[in-house]
C-alpha cells in the first residue's frame, strides 16, 4: 500500500506541474538600453578662470564654484561629482594635440614641500582647496590664478552600476556617452 500512495503521490505531483493555462496578455513594450542605464545622463562642465583665494589664518587657497553658475544640472545628494585640473597640452606622435586632465585629489612634490589639490562638494558646489606642509604663502601664481577644472556630474544610478574608471577622464566621458563636444566652456569672471 505505501508504494501505491508514493507512486499515486508522485504522479499527482508531476501531473499538477506540468499543467499549463493560458498565456496573459503580452505586456507593454520596454525601451531599448544598454544594461537597465537608459535614460541616465551625466555631464561635464569645464570651468576656466579659476584664481583661488589666500586663507593665511589656515595656510591654504580655495576656490568656491556654484553648479547654479556653470550648469542647470541637477545635481542631488547622491551623485558623484568627479574634478580635474587642466595641468598641460601634450603633442600626440599623429602631429595632433591633447590635453592632459589630472584627477583631484592631486598632490605635487616640489623642493619646499608637498602640494595637494583637493575638494569637497555638496548638492549646489563645490570647493576646490590647495593644501601643503609648507608655507603656501610663497606658492607660484602657475598653481593659484588662471586654472580650468572640469566637473563631472555622473548620476548615483549610473556610479552605483560600478561601470567606470575614473582615475582618467577620458574613461569616465567615454562611459557616460560624452563627447568634446557636449562639454560646456564656462569662464569664470
Amino acid at each position: 500500500m505505501n508504494k501505491i500512495s508514493i507512486a499515486l503521490g508522485a504522479f499527482l505531483s508531476i501531473f499538477l506541474i506540468s499543467c499549463e493555462g493560458d498565456p496573459g496578455p503580452v505586456g507593454p513594450p520596454g525601451l531599448d538600453g544598454l544594461d537597465g542605464l537608459d535614460g541616465i545622463q551625466g555631464q561635464v562642465v569645464e570651468v576656466d578662470n579659476v584664481n583661488f583665494d589666500w586663507f593665511p589664518d589656515m595656510n591654504n587657497f580655495s576656490a568656491l564654484i556654484n553648479f547654479g553658475d556653470v550648469t542647470d544640472f541637477e545635481v542631488i545628494e547622491s551623485d558623484a561629482v568627479l574634478v580635474y585640473r587642466y595641468v598641460d597640452t601634450v603633442d600626440l606622435d599623429d602631429g595632433t594635440t591633447a590635453d592632459i586632465w589630472s584627477q583631484i585629489p592631486q598632490n605635487y612634490f616640489l623642493a619646499e614641500g608637498t602640494l595637494q589639490y583637493v575638494f569637497e562638494h555638496t548638492r549646489v558646489d563645490v570647493e576646490i582647496f590647495i593644501d601643503g606642509n609648507f608655507d603656501l604663502s610663497t606658492l607660484s601664481t602657475e598653481f593659484t590664478d588662471n586654472q580650468s577644472f572640469r566637473i563631472v556630474f555622473v548620476p548615483s544610478e549610473f556610479a552605483q552600476a560600478g561601470k567606470m574608471d575614473v582615475s582618467n577622464l577620458g574613461n569616465v566621458m567615454s562611459a557616460l556617452g560624452i563627447g568634446e563636444a557636449q562639454v560646456q566652456k564656462i569662464d569664470l569672471p
